[in-house]
């Protein structure tokens, strides 16, 4: 293993454990064996390696084929939900402790900023794959997928919370049914055709 990835691995662990504020660079230095200074050989800062655990360690959007025209579209919404669902019950360990201090979410959101990153960019592109298939006709001419995407990206949160809350950082993944049901209920509303 590669020392970025034992970086990464070394981060992802720490984070989920600690949450992203109570985690230092030094503490993932000497977790994954390494100096701080190699750590920054590698990530710029703590802000940039967690937006590459979040992309290259947990489930989520990234890593589900979403092309529109590709496929069929009731697969992939499934697979997106999916994906979304496990992604935040992932990511609630980590991002949790920024929403109990107002001034480190303010400073989190700034960086973010800068890498062009934060929650929002999920729902917006599953709401751009939306657009693409109806201008594509493979769902309704009238579906609005701003609407649609904000309903399903909040419904996976929700459920993730709901899980998180309930089975505390040891929880099982969301049920296939529950899963199932989300998106088969988006797909209706948005009258799928292929």
């Amino acid at each position: 293993m590669g020392t970025r990835d034992r970086i990464l691995d070394a981060a992802a662990g720490l984070m989920r454990e600690r949450g992203v504020t109570r985690t230092t660079t030094k503490e993932i230095a000497k977790a994954a064996g390494l100096s701080e200074a190699a750590l920054y050989k590698h990530f710029t800062d703590k802000t940039e390696l967690l937006l590459y655990v979040l992309r290259e360690r947990m489930p989520g959007f990234a890593r589900v084929d979403a092309r529109p025209g590709a496929g069929r579209v009731e697969e992939t919404i499934a697979e997106l939900t999916r994906a979304t669902v496990d992604f935040y019950l992932d990511a609630l360990p980590m991002l949790g402790s920024l929403m109990a201090e107002p001034q480190l979410m303010a400073a989190q959101r700034e960086s973010l900023r800068k890498y062009g990153a934060g929650p929002e960019h999920v729902v917006r592109r599953f709401a751009d794959y939306l657009r693409a298939e109806r201008d594509l006709g493979r769902i309704a001419a009238d579906a609005d997928p701003d609407a649609a995407s904000a309903l399903l990206v909040g419904a996976c949160f929700q459920q993730a919370f709901l899980r998180y809350f309930a089975e505390g950082p040891s929880a099982k993944p969301v049920p296939d049914e529950t899963v199932s049901a989300l998106s088969a209920t988006l797909v209706r509303a948005l009258g799928v055709r292929g």
